[in-house]
């Protein structure tokens, strides 16, 4: 996360499968952190995990990063998880893990998947929306097979920039992956770490970073001026966002996404009797690849008799009318699908999990807070988190912990061509660069089926058009949205998935 404050935690307590804080101290306080000490809070705590009991330390530590003048520009904060239960000389791999925004802390998968605790939603569509909210044990966590470091950018979480830094020289594609490699590096060598086997963990927007920070992580002349030499084994995406510059032209995001409103108009029962959304993926795929393919290329040329009957297929697949079909040209975005989908019933689906509904009527039109699964489950995650770090981990930070930061972060990004300004980069290409140089690298693509975003088409499409070498990734799908952890059944399945491909190495 962001911000840590400077101190170590004094008291002791028993820790059991709660995962509570047993030896917590405080190092240093308000005018430390003023002066420039790190702050550092760190805890023991045992849990279980795959089956496995275990006990772990949890530090949440601060960073401050330096221009080449010395000045502190920045304060960045990571939440470690070490097993400390094994022999010594043992050699665990480690996975850092970020989410993504530009602008997001890593609450999501801290909470969601990755942390020894999670936030409580016995029905994931239908989350609590107000307190109290609740963490409950996480068995999931791949802490048995693994250490994990999460990591919070500057403006995001409780890191900040300094007085000394500028949002310049952070809030940029470029920027934030040199700082990414930074903390890395500076966390391996505090750790002794630079053997262990190292993975990335990434969501969103932070599925570029990880692709840059991959060709970045061993350096070089061109890169960053020296060779550092250091290596991935793997690279885990989430809901990936790498290609921004619309490769494959308009109409690859019509074909791209149909495979996702096929499964999520499944969901909803407006597709076919009995359907799946396996079934209606393989359909939608192969319906989009031949004669949907041809029907836009057509253009205006496209015969009225194959329209309609374009139009009607589109209407099984997406569960919408054909008169809207052809309305809007055979075309059908992830926006009007999640306005229309459920319109007669008065509902609008969202966009980051079809899956979750809200009324169409009295919405703010806010594409984020009024977005039926954000508005939704980010009021349990951000209230779950404030009672773990506090109760659980024994954390006292004044600094407001920013979620997402929008306006600050997020509308100041640089992809390139100066901040604020759209994004046209293609970072598959470095995760390709990182391979080519790397052949023992791998890479895991985790999508969820009702992910309006990023969906599981453009992923699909991105991996195969980037150089990216096929027998080294791996694709799995998930009964979840752009969070593919949300709900029992898919987060038992990314972990599976992802112990596998964490353990891969030593097997």
């Amino acid at each position: 996360m962001g911000n840590y404050k400077t101190a170590l935690m004094v008291g002791v307590m028993l820790a059991c499968l709660t995962g509570e804080a047993s030896n917590a101290a405080e190092v240093g306080g308000r005018s430390a952190a003023t002066a420039g000490a790190p702050r550092v809070f760190t805890s023991d705590h045992s849990g279980t995990f795959n089956g496995r009991k275990l006990r772990y330390t949890a530090t949440m530590a601060e960073t401050i990063l330096t221009d080449p003048a010395g000045q502190k520009t920045a304060s960045v904060f990571t939440t470690s998880y070490i097993r400390t239960d094994v022999p010594k000389g043992t050699v665990r791999p480690v996975v850092f893990v970020f989410n993504g925004g530009p602008g997001s802390a890593s609450l999501w998968l801290h909470m969601g998947f990755v942390g020894p605790k999670r936030v409580d939603f016995t029905d994931p569509v239908h989350p609590p929306t107000t307190p109290p909210f609740h963490t409950v044990d996480n068995p999931d966590s791949p802490l048995d097979v693994a250490d994990i470091v999460l990591i919070d950018p500057p403006g995001t979480g409780y890191s900040r920039i300094l007085p000394a830094g500028k949002p310049e020289q952070y809030y940029g594609t470029a920027q934030d992956a040199q700082m990414t490699v930074e903390v890395i590096e500076r966390w391996t060598r505090e750790h002794d770490r630079w053997n262990a086997p190292k993975y990335l963990m990434s969501e969103s927007y932070g599925t570029i970073r990880a692709a840059v920070v991959a060709r970045l992580l061993a350096g070089g002349p061109m890169a960053t001026g020296t060779m550092d030499g250091m290596t991935l084994n793997g690279v885990i995406l989430l809901g990936q966002s790498m290609d921004m510059s619309g490769s494959g032209g308009d109409d690859a995001r019509y074909l791209t996404a149909l495979p996702t409103l096929a499964a999520t108009a499944c969901y909803h029962h407006k597709g076919p009797a009995g359907c799946t959304a396996e079934g209606q993926v393989a359909a939608a795929k192969a319906f989009a690849a031949d004669r949907y393919l041809k029907a836009l290329y057509a253009g205006n040329t496209l015969p009225d008799a194959e329209r309609e009957a374009v139009a009607a297929q589109l209407a099984s697949l997406t569960g919408l009318p054909p008169a809207i079909i052809t309305a809007n040209d055979l075309r059908i975005s992830a926006t009007t699908f999640a306005h229309t989908l459920l319109a007669s019933e008065g509902q609008e689906i969202g966009a980051y999990d079809g899956r979750y509904t809200l009324p169409l009527a009295g919405s703010g039109k806010d594409p984020v807070a009024d977005d039926p699964a954000m508005g939704q489950y980010v009021p349990g995650f951000v209230g779950a988190f404030d009672g773990y770090i506090r109760h659980d981990l024994s954390v006292t930070v004044p600094e407001a912990y920013e979620a997402i930061s929008f306006r600050t972060v997020n509308g100041r990004w640089d992809y390139g061509k100066g901040p604020g300004e759209g994004a046209d980069a293609n970072s598959a290409k470095d995760l390709a660069i990182a391979m080519r140089r790397n052949p023992r690298l791998r890479v895991m693509v985790g999508a969820g089926y009702y992910d309006l975003v990023t969906t599981l088409g453009s992923a699909a499409f991105t991996i195969a058009h980037a150089g990216i070498p096929q027998d080294r990734t791996e694709t799995h799908l998930y009964p979840s949205g752009h969070m593919p952890y949300l709900g029992d059944e898919a987060r038992a399945a990314l972990a599976r998935d992802v112990r596998a491909f964490l353990t891969a190495d030593t097997k």
